[in-house]
C-alpha cells in the first residue's frame, strides 16, 4: 500500500472548524479554559493541522543529534521524518500513524534497516504519541470529540481517542495556563519485552508563540514519566521546535 507523503498529508483539504472563542469552551472546567485561552488567541481559526520543524537529541546507543519535520493532523494522524547519525553513519526514516495504520522505518544511508516495525501494537503506541502531541495542536482539544475534567486549577485532564485507542492526558499548567508537563499511560514496550501500558510524558522547558498559538518549544520526553526511572533510563528525546505553521 502506498503511504501518503508528508507533503500530501499537509496539503489535504482540512475540514472547516470555525474560530476560537469563549463560546467554544464555556462548558469546560476552569483549568481547561485557562489552558486553552493561553494556548489559542481569541478569534483564531481552529486549525486541524500543524507542520513542525525541530532539532534536538535522541537516545539511540547514546545521545545523538537529530533534525526532523513533522505534520500532525487532528483527524488523520502524523508523519515524523527525521535525520540522525550513529557515529559517522547517517540514519534517515519516519515514524507515522495515518488513517489507522502505524509504522516505523529507519535505515542507514536510507537503505539498510536499523529500526522497522508495524502491526497492531505499533499502531496502538503511535496513537498514544499522536494524542500526547496534541500539545502542539491545542485546537484539536476543542470540540465535542474530547472530554475535559480537572483535579484542580493546575491539573486539567483531557480524554481523547485515536485509532480505537482511548487516552487520558494529564496536564500541569501554571497560573497563566502555560503548560509545564504532560503525562499519560501509553501502550509500548520500553523494556523491549511484552507490550503494556507504561507512564509516558514530558517536561516543558520553554514555550513560543507561532502565529495565533502558544505551544511548547523545548521539551524532554520519555517513558517512566513521573518516576525516578525517567531521568536515568526513560528519557529518550530532547526537542527544540524551530518552526510551527498551522492550517
Amino acid at each position: 500500500m502506498k503511504h501518503p507523503t508528508l507533503d500530501e498529508l499537509w496539503e489535504a483539504d482540512p475540514p472547516p472548524r470555525g474560530l476560537f472563542g469563549d463560546h467554544a469552551i464555556a462548558a469546560l472546567p476552569p483549568a481547561a479554559r485557562r489552558y486553552l485561552r493561553h494556548a489559542i488567541d481569541e478569534d483564531a481559526p481552529l486549525a486541524t493541522a500543524v507542520r513542525l520543524r525541530m532539532h534536538g537529541e535522541i537516545k539511540l546507543k547514546g545521545w545523538v543529534p537529530f533534525e526532523a519535520e513533522q505534520v500532525l493532523r487532528a483527524e488523520r494522524g502524523f508523519i515524523w521524518k527525521a535525520r540522525a547519525r550513529m557515529g559517522l553513519l547517517p540514519v534517515r526514516g519516519a515514524d507515522r500513524l495515518v488513517d489507522g495504520a502505524g509504522e516505523m522505518d529507519f535505515r542507514l544511508f536510507g537503505v539498510v534497516p536499523v529500526m522497522t516495525a508495524e502491526g497492531p501494537e505499533v499502531t496502538r503506541s503511535a496513537a498514544g504519541r499522536h494524542q500526547i502531541e496534541s500539545i502542539w495542536l491545542p485546537s484539536a482539544l476543542v470540540g465535542p470529540e474530547v472530554a475535559w475534567t480537572e483535579e484542580d486549577l493546575a491539573h486539567p485532564h483531557v480524554q481523547t481517542r485515536m485509532a480505537d485507542e482511548e487516552s487520558d492526558l494529564r496536564f500541569t499548567i501554571d497560573e497563566e495556563g502555560r503548560l509545564e508537563a504532560c503525562a499519560m499511560e501509553r501502550w509500548g514496550n520500553p523494556e523491549g519485552e511484552a507490550w503494556h501500558y507504561a507512564p509516558f510524558g514530558g517536561v516543558v522547558e520553554e514555550e513560543r508563540r507561532f502565529g495565533a498559538y502558544r505551544v511548547p518549544s523545548k521539551l524532554r520526553v520519555g517513558w517512566h514519566f513521573g518516576t525516578e526511572r525517567f531521568e536515568s533510563e526513560g528519557e529518550f528525546i530532547r526537542i527544540t521546535v524551530d518552526e510551527a505553521t498551522f492550517r
